[in-house]
């Protein structure tokens, strides 16, 4: 494969795209990770069975009903350097605190699961107002949980606990930096 050098990602660090979504620079990232041969990531689907459409003509159908078949696990799953990864991404707009009802408790399960079985499950959160991204690893989450009756993680628990992703320009979100130092024999 070819290695991606410009133009697709050139100015995703510019001033104008400041107000990116978390989701938006996860996929540019993993785009990158791809294109590069250095993972294998991608965002799921969502579970969604169709219950009624319209079809006006053969080309122009239109979706009128649905519902979410199960609940889903979390967002992005894949392998990389032999092991196998699944996250869960979220945004607060809130300065202090993560609430902890963004996150359901089927998908924190599901995240111990994958650690249980020798995966690398993590939360990446982003704090939107105060631009700060961070990667919390479900053992870190999960020992949160054990010791706080809390609605929600405090900022200052991001900044001690988990691991500020730094915006970069190629990939845009590097969590993978951050996977090596912690699961591959890098330092922190």
């Amino acid at each position: 494969m070819e290695k991606i050098i410009g133009a697709r990602f050139k100015n995703v660090n510019t001033y104008a795209n400041r107000g990116m979504t978390l989701e938006a620079d996860l996929k540019l990232s993993n785009e990158y990770y791809l294109v590069n041969d250095i993972a294998v990531i991608y965002k799921k689907p969502t579970p969604i069975t169709i219950s009624k459409v319209n079809y006006p003509s053969r080309v122009e159908a239109v979706i009128k009903e649905g519902y979410f078949k199960t609940p889903s696990t979390t967002d992005y799953n894949g392998i990389y350097k032999g092991k196998y990864i699944d996250f869960e991404a979220k945004e607060t707009k809130l300065k202090t605190s993560f609430p902890l009802n963004n996150i359901h408790p089927h998908q924190i399960e599901h995240l111990k699961q994958i650690y249980k079985h020798g995966g690398i499950g993590f939360l990446i959160v982003r704090f939107v107002v105060i631009n700060k991204t961070f990667l919390l690893p479900i053992e870190v989450l999960m020992r949160f949980l054990e010791e706080n009756v809390r609605k929600s993680i405090p900022l200052s628990y991001f900044e001690k606990n988990g691991y500020i992703i730094k915006d970069k320009y190629n990939p845009r979100v590097d969590y993978l930096e951050i996977l090596d130092k912690l699961y591959f024999g890098g330092n922190v």
